[in-house]
């Protein structure tokens, strides 16, 4: 193998290293946030959907700078709407008379 090679693949094994690491380090960061925008994103679009009346594609305006990854599904047949940030969260709130949008206890 050439030289060249080498240096390439070992240098490629000690970014993925180095990168693995950082994941590590700001796990519990990137989790808490992934919890709270799903949590969130479930409370905002189910009152856009439900308490306001609005079509679901107009309620992912509402979300804030930052909220890029949080997905809204609406879930019509519960008057629902989840929330949730791919492989890391996800969130249910729904909509209940006389209260609006309450989320689903945690599990």
């Amino acid at each position: 193998m050439p030289v060249r090679r080498k240096w390439w693949m070992g240098g490629g094994a000690l970014l993925l290293l180095v990168l693995l690491g950082l994941l590590a380090w700001q796990w519990t960061t990137i989790s808490a946030r992934a919890r709270l925008g799903s949590a969130y994103g479930a409370r905002l679009g189910c009152s856009c959907r439900y308490v306001e009346g609005r079509a679901m594609g107009s309620c992912n305006d509402d979300k804030e700078p930052g909220m890029a990854m949080v997905r809204l599904t609406d879930l019509p047949e519960e008057r629902a709407v989840q929330a949730s940030v791919p492989l890391l969260a996800s969130r249910t709130a729904r909509f209940k008379p006389g209260w609006g949008c309450l989320l689903d206890p945690v599990e």
